[in-house]
């Protein structure tokens, strides 16, 4: 028996008025996911737990079956291991963002004109990660450059319950209420802005129209992983495809096997098709479950762009379901596969919301018709089957 998780990041959405009140979801031609909800079962999970901020972090942990009130110890570390780092016991870990402010003399003053300044390469960031860290790093402060706009501080003997804002929050709003009130933390995204302005790197990307990575943004600290053996809980060999650090954090720490794929970006111009033949690769060579995370349908939400998550939705459905189911068919396979967003990303917000998100599950030995019509938020929300706890979803799918 083979299991295969598709998670797209951010995927649920709300009513949209330029979509005639639609979702991105009710409106993307998604035949194979929409086969699955008509013949599987289908439910509403709530994967990130009361109290708790929705993030990727929390919502992927409950998806992949562990409770984040437990084991949860900040996204940082996650996305720290993924890099390499190896962590002490007294580390704190806080994800560096490069970004792109305004240009107000005053931090104070300044607004969050770009949370990834304009996804900046990683050949170009690993540079100016590399500035910053020459300029504020200490005994106790380590900058590690990672992908793209995502970097990581160690903090040696560092404090946690910090209130630090994720800069995806706060797009197109002035920074003023969401400045740290640490002045270590503060003093360090302050003086970043010094460093980078005029860094020959952010000077060429300005010639080009490209918005300049002009200062770093802390937020999302946290202690070392405390995650349980994915194999050891589920009895399963399992697999983990992303572009993202985070995941693979996740996917390391759980002792899965993290694959890489060639032209991976977490974006929507990402290697659908690439993420689609490496799960059934992983399947055929060992691993009885995979778990495919595409961040594209997120990225999208955070910037607003309507037809991109569409297209993101889309190519999921085209590129990575149906190639993986009809893959697993000519193998002769049973298979089960569960078909889920982490969280809602909203157009009309820009950021994480709490909600519960649908799911879908389709067994190869038992094909059956439901009430379901297709695969979206409002068409699901109709089933009785709800997880309040969504860390519980994963024993059922494996059930």
């Amino acid at each position: 028996m083979k299991y295969v998780v598709m998670l797209g990041d951010g995927m649920a959405d709300y009513p949209i008025k330029e979509l005639n009140d639609r979702t991105p979801l009710e409106v993307a031609k998604k035949d194979t996911i929409d086969f699955i909800a008509k013949n599987g079962v289908c439910g509403m999970v709530k994967t990130v737990p009361n109290g708790m901020k929705p993030g990727s972090d929390v919502a992927n942990l409950s998806a992949m079956g562990y409770n984040p009130v437990s084991c949860y110890t900040g996204r940082s570390p996650l996305e720290a291991v993924s890099i390499g780092i190896d962590m002490k016991d007294d580390d704190v870990a806080f994800r560096c963002n490069l970004v792109t402010l305004s240009d107000e003399e005053d931090i104070r003053d300044r607004t969050m004109v770009d949370y990834s300044a304009g996804e900046i390469s990683t050949e170009e960031a690993a540079e100016l990660i590399k500035a910053v860290n020459e300029a504020l790093s200490t005994d106790e402060l380590e900058f590690f450059s990672g992908i793209s706009y995502r970097h990581c501080l160690i903090w040696h003997g560092g404090k946690t319950d910090l209130n630090l804002t994720p800069p995806h929050d706060i797009s197109d709003r002035k920074v003023t209420n969401y400045l740290p009130e640490n002045k270590l933390i503060f003093s360090l995204m302050e003086k970043s802005r010094d460093i980078l302005k005029d860094h020959p790197i952010n000077k060429k990307r300005i010639e080009k129209g490209l918005n300049p990575a002009n200062s770093i943004w802390l937020w999302g600290e946290g202690t070392k992983p405390a995650i349980g053996n994915f194999e050891k809980m589920t009895g399963l060999k399992g697999a983990v495809i992303s572009a993202v650090d985070l995941i693979k954090g996740i996917g390391i720490c759980a002792g899965m096997e993290v694959i890489e794929v060639l032209g991976a970006t977490g974006n929507v111009d990402t290697n659908f098709k690439g993420k689609g033949e490496a799960a059934l690769s992983a399947l055929k060579n060992g691993n009885d479950f995979v778990y495919i995370h595409v961040e594209a349908p997120d990225e999208c939400g955070h910037r607003g762009e309507i037809e991109n998550k569409i297209k993101s939705i889309e190519l999921i459905d085209s590129e990575i379901v149906k190639p993986v189911m009809e893959g697993l068919k000519n193998m002769g396979e049973d298979f089960k596969i569960m078909v889920l967003p982490d969280h809602p990303t909203p157009i009309s917000l820009k950021t994480h919301v709490s909600d519960p998100i649908p799911f879908a599950i389709y067994d190869s030995r038992n094909n059956k018709s439901s009430d379901i019509k297709a695969y979206s938020e409002k068409e699901i929300s109709k089933s009785d089957l709800m997880f309040d706890e969504g860390y519980k979803l994963m024993s059922y799918f494996i059930g």
